[in-house]
């Protein structure tokens, strides 16, 4: 048995992955501990779960694009996260004493916390910014990052390591995904693929089944939970593009109150659905680029029509056309005609759906959550023994 404990950010589209690889290791005997925010944590992981709250800060949501986005991303989001967390997760390591750290690859204060004591850590990739980065679009993508994660160093009293880029561990890095999907793109050394990660939600949210047309081909709309605040214009257009479709096709929108007023009859929409009881059930998927839902859709082999909004979004896109899964339209300026074209395609045309189930076939051959499992189970039997309370030395006083 060994004792792991997970640092997650406060981002609800981040959690789902690390909560059914905590679900597999439970499984399997071992003890798993969270640093995190309580208000997301606790619906996921029940109330006996040990937890080391961090609180949540929300943050102020933005329409920025390319590399606009990712320096928004970490100026805006991931710096103030890690200075926000850096204390909790400390502390918890320090309290807890851990046989490996779990860390999203964005909670670097997790591996720093672990750093300190010369613990193992594993990193989690829930998206492909990182992991496969955008250097043609934006060559300066990776001197800015670099530039960034030493500002999460200076937060500590600890020295730089140069060998160490904490957004990756040395130890183990798990991506969420297979080569079926990301092509031949180089990945960070020590690098496992073990596809999407799914399991129990214990918080999914009720459905209106009464209303569900089995007569009808069924489409699920979403644009996760960071960007709906963009997604006014883009839910008007594609309600008007399945307006001729209405006869054959039902539509499943996720939108918050008041987004999508008056809808038509063929459009059913929630502000959340239990979106792995829907994925078997459905026929086509459309979508922001987010890998976790993608990846969802993939592996019930459903394709995907993907409107790329930012960050990893226009990566993913590529991705799931060149492995003949879907298609990619503009978020911004798709027609309801190009819109109409791009799904009555992917519905229509068998080609896309075998696309779907191959990239599906890869993702269990992998293993998924307890291939993820497995491995950081293997990583807390071979890592070299540490003590928690051997401590990295500062480079000078706090």
């Amino acid at each position: 048995m060994a004792r792991f404990l997970f640092v997650v950010l406060p981002v609800e589209s981040h959690l789902n992955a690390p909560v059914a690889i905590a679900q597999e290791l439970e499984a399997a005997g071992h003890e798993v501990a969270w640093v995190g925010p309580r208000s997301d944590l606790r619906p996921l992981v029940g109330p006996d779960a040990t937890l080391f709250p961090t609180g949540k800060r929300y943050y102020r949501p933005d329409d920025a694009a390319g590399m606009a986005s990712v320096r928004s991303l970490w100026e805006g989001h991931v710096l103030p996260a890690n200075r926000f967390i850096r204390d909790a997760a400390d502390a918890a390591v320090e309290r807890y004493r851990p046989d490996v750290v779990v860390a999203d690859q964005y909670a670097l204060a997790g591996a720093l916390a672990a750093h300190r004591r010369g613990l193992p850590w594993a990193t989690f990739c829930v998206g492909m910014l990182e992991l496969t980065p955008p250097t043609e679009e934006m060559p300066e993508f990776t001197g800015w990052v670099d530039a960034q994660v030493r500002r999460v160093w200076a937060m500590t009293d600890l020295p730089v390591d140069e060998t160490i880029d904490l957004r990756f561990s040395p130890y183990l890095v798990i991506g969420l995904t297979t080569t079926a999907l990301t092509g031949p793109a180089p990945l960070p050394p020590g690098c496992v693929l073990t596809g999407p990660a799914l399991g129990r939600r214990p918080n999914a949210p009720a459905f209106a089944w009464e209303a569900w047309d089995p007569g009808r081909r069924h489409v699920l709309v979403t644009v996760g939970t960071m960007a709906e605040h963009l997604a006014a214009d883009f839910y008007r257009r594609m309600t008007a593009a399945t307006a001729p479709l209405a006869d054959r096709v039902q539509v499943i929108l996720t939108a918050g109150a008041g987004l999508v007023p008056d809808p038509p009859p063929h459009v059913l929409v929630a502000p959340r659905v239990p979106v792995l009881e829907l994925m078997p059930r459905l026929d086509a998927l459309v979508s922001h680029g987010g890998l976790g839902t993608v990846s969802e859709a993939l592996a019930h082999g459903v394709p995907v029509v993907v409107a790329p909004i930012r960050h990893d979004h226009p990566a993913v896109a590529r991705q799931v056309r060149r492995a003949g899964a879907g298609l990619e339209v503009s978020f911004g300026s798709a027609t309801p005609a190009e819109l109409t074209a791009a799904l009555s395609a992917v519905l229509d045309e068998p080609a896309y759906r075998a696309g779907a189930r191959r990239v599906g076939e890869s993702f269990a051959a992998a293993g998924g959550a307890r291939a993820a499992a497995a491995r950081l189970a293997v990583l807390a039997r071979t890592a070299p023994d540490t003590d928690a309370s051997t401590v990295v030395q500062p480079s000078g006083p706090n």
